[in-house]
């Protein structure tokens, strides 16, 4: 399967490339770099054979049959409709769109296409929370609680790769949107109550640096999200699952108990590797002609959680 990667030369970008490099029969013709890339550059130090500032021109491409879109958050959307309308399948990094109506528009495309659209929610695939999710499918632990924290220090606009951004991140609609997807994926339900408080704008992003979430499901579960960008200390995110039969502590693909006990993962899937992982299943469910885990229309209810806690944000002022 021939592949383009657009917005091969960030952090995400670059991560998919040695993901991909690491599956047999997948091979990138073609990457899309924004305007501060060197992205000729780039694709000849990687061996790729193809390489272009505009999207259209690898779409245009009959060698690319299906794209992987690390692009910034606010061309999600209109760039993953884009693919879908060109005859390309889709994998778009999480989130999928900054507001509902884009990423209901999403869906709609992906239904009338037929195509493969699926949405970056690595959480799904993730070993750590695969575990759990294998324990709860199997009957051995319902969730009580999941008290989860997703701290950065971003006071400027900054990538992961310590690189300046073209773009502003967001704690909602990105980096909320994980453990939103995460805990009605873990429960199997739809949150029926939601909160959100956040705390000042910053001056010159024009973001809140500081949010608080709060979500309960029909079956009583909770799950209490804290997210900050002010945070200047251990880094990323910790999924807390409380449970009826034990207590499991998560971060990224590593998983302990309650009690500091690591727990073994080896089993749980091919690699550690949760970015490896989703693409996997990507490329599996266009050969298999299926729907896909994490497909933009699974993903959609996250979405719509989303919308209403941003409401709550609005009214909160």
């Amino acid at each position: 399967m021939k592949i383009c990667v657009a917005g091969a030369a960030g952090a995400f970008g670059m991560k998919h490339l040695d993901a991909v490099a690491a599956i047999d029969g997948i091979e990138v013709v073609s990457v899309v770099g924004g305007g501060p890339d060197d992205i000729e550059g780039f694709a000849k130090d990687r061996g790729i054979p193809h390489a272009t500032r505009d999207l259209e021109e690898s779409l245009a491409r009959t060698d690319v049959e299906a794209v992987i879109l690390a692009t910034p958050t606010p061309l999600h959307a209109a760039q993953a409709i884009r693919c879908l309308e060109a005859g390309k399948h889709v994998l778009v990094e999480i989130p999928m769109a900054d507001t509902v109506a884009d990423a209901r528009r999403l869906v709609e495309v992906q239904k009338r296409t037929g195509l493969v659209a699926m949405a970056g929610h690595v959480r799904r695939f993730n070993p750590s929370h695969q575990w759990v999710h294998n324990k709860i499918r199997a009957g051995e632990l319902t969730i009580q609680q999941m008290d989860v924290q997703t701290y950065f220090f971003r006071r400027t606009n900054m990538n992961a790769l310590g690189k300046p951004r073209t773009w502003t991140d967001h704690l909602l609609w990105h980096h909320a949107c994980h453990t939103v997807d995460l805990f009605q994926y873990q429960t199997g339900q739809t949150a029926s109550q939601v909160f959100a408080l956040q705390g000042p704008m910053h001056p010159d992003l024009g973001i809140a640096m500081d949010m608080s979430i709060g979500m309960k499901v029909p079956s009583g579960a909770l799950c209490t999200l804290s997210l900050s960008f002010n945070n200047k200390g251990p880094l990323g995110a910790y999924f807390r699952y409380i449970c009826d039969n034990g207590t499991y502590v998560a971060r990224y693909d590593d998983l302990e108990d309650g009690e500091g006990n690591r727990i073994d993962l080896s089993g749980v899937a091919v690699s550690n590797n949760g970015i490896e992982l989703i693409d996997r299943e990507f490329f599996s469910a266009i050969r298999d002609g299926r729907e896909p885990n994490a497909s933009v229309a699974r993903c959609l209810p996250a979405m719509e959680t989303l919308h209403r806690l941003e409401q709550c944000l609005n009214a909160d002022g």
